[in-house]
């Protein structure tokens, strides 16, 4: 298949970009950021023609657990890639009607993808992408989209380190001259963290509770380090034994056990893209450090875990859930920074 590259080496153009995010799904437009920000549910109804989608978003996310045996609630999006092509084209369909313009009827759209992602994973966004109304689709790597929207200066011949912690993956990456000269990419991020929680308020607690109370629980007072002065957060879930409905209070040092596991992933993948990276940007690295981003990044204590492991500076963006989506809206701006940073579809 011929690559957009190619395909478009004269001017390469966008006119929505979109950060497909396991969790969120997120578009942005040239010069106005991020405008639509839903999170990436679609919940379908049994009817006379099959699966009708009755909600998309925040409405569906808040049938979660909610649901009568006729209704599913389903995230189309599976650790970075499409897991489910029509509901992804529907999800992308009803934000892209959602975009405050009525001129774009069939807009040119940039994506943002994992570096990781095979050939047929990255040609099932292209189709979702063109079948949910987009005329031309352009995939750029989501560590790139993150390094723009942290204001780092990409084009340039200086090494920046990426990572990206989402819903569904870790991504580290090393960018140099608009382009990634490591990467480095494992399954497991929010949505695994989230499992864990989930697992240990089972095993440990008696409590069972539901994906959205996990979710919460971890953005609230997840910790990957033992805090002198935790915060906490009361839940309300199922009692395993009883079956009667129950309260607990949970603090930041009683999650540190059960995403330890997670937390030492997201180490050692950072270590081994440090030992990848050639030694020239390895020493612009140590001058600049390295930048945290993702919805899962706000951990407390996680930036001081991956500084002591690796002695480098360890900076948080400062808005890292958004960072890939205003990253990828700014480059709408920039046609041959886009047209270098292109990926192969």
């Amino acid at each position: 298949m011929r690559s957009l590259r190619d395909a478009t080496s004269k001017k390469t153009t966008a006119d929505v970009a979109i950060d497909l995010g396991t969790s969120n799904t997120r578009l942005g437009l040239r010069g106005k950021g991020v405008v639509v920000d839903q999170p990436s549910f679609v919940a379908t109804q049994a009817g006379s023609r099959g699966r009708e989608v009755v909600a998309i978003g925040k409405e569906a996310r808040r049938m979660l657990g909610r649901t009568p045996a006729n209704t599913q609630v389903v995230r189309p999006v599976r650790e970075g890639v499409v897991a489910d092509f029509e509901a992804t084209e529907q999800l992308l369909r009803h934000l892209l009607r959602r975009l405050p313009t009525t001129t774009l009827l069939r807009p040119r759209l940039l994506v943002c993808i994992p570096s990781s992602t095979t050939e047929v994973e990255r040609r099932a966004v292209t189709e979702s992408a063109r079948a949910a109304g987009g005329r031309e689709v352009h995939l750029v790597a989501t560590a790139v989209a993150a390094a723009v929207g942290a204001g780092l200066s990409i084009s340039e011949a200086v090494g920046n380190m990426i990572v990206d912690i989402g819903g569904g993956r870790v991504e580290v990456a090393v960018t140099s001259l608009g382009g990634l000269v490591v990467r480095r990419s494992v399954p497991i991020a929010g949505d695994a963290m989230d499992e864990a929680v989930r697992n240990w308020l089972r095993d440990a607690r008696g409590l069972l509770v539901g994906e959205r109370t996990a979710e919460l629980l971890k953005r609230r007072v997840g910790s990957a380090v033992l805090l002198q002065d935790p915060p906490q957060m009361r839940i309300r879930g199922r009692d395993l034994e009883t079956g009667a409905p129950r309260e607990l209070d949970v603090s930041a040092n009683d999650l540190v056990e059960p995403l330890g596991a997670m937390v030492e992933q997201i180490r050692d993948v950072v270590l081994e893209a440090l030992r990848e990276t050639p030694p020239e940007l390895c020493a612009d690295i140590v001058a600049q450090g390295v930048l945290v981003c993702g919805g899962s990044a706000r951990l407390y204590g996680l930036t001081d875990v991956l500084r002591d492991a690796t002695g480098l500076p360890v900076l948080m963006a400062d808005d890292p859930d958004l960072c890939i989506a205003e990253g990828a809206a700014r480059m709408l701006d920039d046609s041959a920074l886009l047209a270098r940073s292109l990926e192969v579809s």
